[in-house]
């Protein structure tokens, strides 16, 4: 019967929509992580009458809609949603949230240019801005020893009072990406993402200008999970996930009398 493979394929799709849903909860504290959602379609349809054939009576009438029988479900998909998140003050002054849009740019190790919104910005050895997991901050920005305070104004621009002297003097130009497809953008974990042929490649430009976001010193961005929404969409996708349950169970019946009776 269909209706096995149907509602098997249901369940698998509601399956993987539930993991979808664990990762958003189980990143609920992550930094400026930004929750996924499961888009579903329907596989191919079996056409038993096409809509418009003539009809087996004897005028040969003319059908005016016909069967498709659809054959399940599938997940096509599973897009991020880049809404922003709740910035939260921290009173570190190396921590840098973006409001509004735009990706800070880091180099990995392996000189891979990577974007991310985790401005949770450290030094390292030599003075650069670092994420937690040690990529460099691009264009890099390099402390001083010297700096006994550090300025990032809401356009990028870095800013340090040294030791002896009581002028803020420039440091660099902190410049962000945007993507004409954000959704394009390709998740390799750490609060990493990298561009694809979709994404197209990034725009550059500073924080603050038309169509970008602007930077707030002292802030992180927290993620855009929603607890009460995702629980809500969890009790959704495990119920669809019994529903199909009991269908495979009722065909399992049907299949039985069909049996017994022959």
């Amino acid at each position: 019967m269909k209706a096995f493979m149907i509602a098997a394929a249901g369940m698998s799709a509601q399956q993987t929509n539930l993991e979808i849903i664990a990762n958003n909860i189980a990143n609920i504290n992550t930094t400026a992580y930004k929750r996924a959602r499961a888009e579903f379609s329907d596989f191919l349809y079996q056409a038993d009458k096409v809509a418009g054939s003539p009809s087996q009576s004897a005028d040969k009438a003319v059908v005016p809609e016909g069967i498709n029988i659809g054959s399940g479900v599938h997940i096509s998909s599973v897009r991020n949603v880049y809404t922003q998140g709740e910035v939260v003050n921290t009173g570190n002054h190396l921590d840098l949230a973006l409001f509004g849009r735009g990706w800070f740019q880091v180099e990995t190790p392996d000189k891979n240019v990577m974007y991310t919104r985790a401005g949770s910005f450290n030094k390292d050895s030599k003075g650069q801005l670092v994420t937690a997991d040690g990529n460099v901050l691009i264009p890099g920005i390099i402390i001083p020893e010297e700096a006994k305070e550090i300025k990032v104004s809401r356009s990028g621009e870095v800013l340090a009072l040294m030791g002896n002297g009581y002028d803020f003097q420039p440091l660099g130009q902190i410049l962000i990406a945007n993507f004409v497809n954000e959704a394009g953008l390709r998740n390799i974990g750490d609060n990493l993402l990298a561009k694809t042929s979709v994404s197209g490649d990034p725009i550059i430009s500073h924080p603050d200008d038309i169509g970008f976001g602007h930077i707030r010193q002292g802030y992180l961005e927290s993620s855009n999970v929603d607890a009460v929404k995702e629980i809500s969409e969890m009790i959704s996708a495990q119920r669809a996930y019994e529903m199909n349950s009991k269908v495979i169970e009722a065909a399992d019946e049907m299949s039985s009398l069909v049996t017994k009776m022959r």
